[in-house]
């Protein structure tokens, strides 16, 4: 009964291992992806969600002066 447990035991111990090289594999290739992911990203020249962000707000002012300046365009015309 004792060399089961040992047995037990071992073999308890060697899946612990494993499981332990196998989470340390699968953070390993999760680094590897997101950095092969971000350099292809940067090389096909993607914006940021912030640089999206900004362009459109700009584009958005923007479009709204020229509104404005229709408006008084528009505005001369009539006179």
């Amino acid at each position: 009964m004792q060399q089961r447990n040992k047995m037990l035991d071992d073999i308890s111990q060697l899946m612990t291992n494993a499981m332990g090289v196998a989470q340390g594999a699968k953070e390993e290739a999760e680094t590897a992806m997101k950095s092969m992911i971000d350099r292809w990203m940067a090389d096909r020249n993607f914006v940021t969600r912030e640089e999206f962000d900004a362009v459109r707000i700009m584009a958005q002012k923007a479009r709204k002066e020229n509104e404005a300046l229709k408006a008084r365009l528009d505005a001369l015309d009539k006179k």
